[in-house]
């Protein structure tokens, strides 16, 4: 995509945020989440931001959307454009309906309350609440909520959409469906900034992407390049001839963590900390334990069961 001829929805300049923290390995107590950090969003495309856990990927989107303000520099957004940030369990009334959150969002994000209500029947069925939508969220999943601010934000229509790790909870066909429909937005006049540790999503979905870590921009430009250079950092070795590093090569694949979540019964909460380890290269090891004793014998139930059926010795996962 060629930005150069597109006007700029939204602006860092010189952005640094910091706070005190008590650990002792931090600036004199002092931890610098961003240093100095300028970009610019153009109308129209889509910008991945991928990095560690803790480099300040959220805390970007959160300054974006004007939730936070920076200690030294500036954000600007282009006057009279709209945006929401999607993350799990943020910006919902616990004590209110999935309905009603819906309605109030829509209207936040811009709407008249005659074009939220409009919005309603078809946020309920694309969310696939079926009767929780009338009931409050503090009884919804972390993965309803985030249904929830997903189908909300791409039926209501915002400027700028800022996706933080939204596409990585759900069911497998929550997301497929999620995927799709943000691609055809994508195509459109939509506006995104998508932080994910699921590279194979930035690399399908960003036409840029932006690496950062330890508060400052490591590299920007072209998705491909970027995704090759900080798979290239953080797993020295792991490119292929061509440069190339394919997430099918990780010590589990999202499919593989896919069907765990399936079978095992994981919470969306445990299947992004696994994604996360797994993107930090973390062991199978550190992988597996962020299952409960319950899913662990369910595992091993489920691993010897395949093992009889191959004929193999099986040790299982644990």
């Amino acid at each position: 995509m060629n930005t150069g001829s597109k006007p700029v929805m939204l602006e860092l300049v010189d952005v640094s945020l910091s706070y005190h923290a008590g650990k002792a390995t931090f600036d004199h107590g002092v931890h610098h989440v961003l240093d100095n950090v300028s970009l610019k969003l153009y109308e129209g495309e889509t910008l991945g931001i991928i990095g560690r856990n803790g480099v300040g990927k959220t805390t970007i989107l959160r300054l974006m959307a004007g939730i936070l303000a920076p200690a030294s520099g500036s954000v600007w957004r282009r006057p009279g454009k709209t945006s929401s940030l999607l993350s799990i369990g943020l910006g919902f009334c616990p004590d209110l309906s999935g309905r009603d959150n819906a309605l109030f969002s829509a209207m936040l994000q811009g709407a008249t309350r005659k074009q939220a209500l409009s919005c309603l029947e078809g946020i309920k069925p694309f969310a696939e609440l079926g009767d929780s939508f009338e009931q409050p969220v503090k009884t919804y999943s972390s993965g309803m909520r985030a249904r929830l601010g997903f189908t909300t934000a791409l039926m209501t229509r915002v400027d700028i959409l800022l996706i933080d790790e939204v596409l990585s909870v759900g069911d497998t066909q929550f997301r497929e469906k999620a995927r799709s429909a943000l691609k055809e937005r994508i195509t459109g006049e939509q506006t995104v900034v998508f932080v994910s540790h699921m590279n194979a999503q930035v690399e399908e979905l960003c036409d840029r992407a932006l690496w950062i870590d330890g508060g400052r921009i490591i590299s920007e430009g072209d998705t491909a390049r970027v995704l090759r250079e900080y798979m290239a950092h953080i797993k020295p070795g792991c490119a292929g001839a061509g440069g190339d590093q394919r997430d099918v090569k990780q010590v589990y694949t999202d499919q593989h963590l896919g069907r765990l979540q399936e079978n095992l019964g994981l919470s969306d909460e445990q299947l992004l900390r696994m994604r996360h380890i797994r993107d930090e290269g973390g062991s199978r090891e550190a992988i597996l334990a962020v299952l409960d004793e319950k899913q662990r014998q369910q595992g091993r139930q489920n691993w010897l069961r395949w093992s009889a059926q191959r004929k193999e010795p099986s040790k299982g996962p644990g």
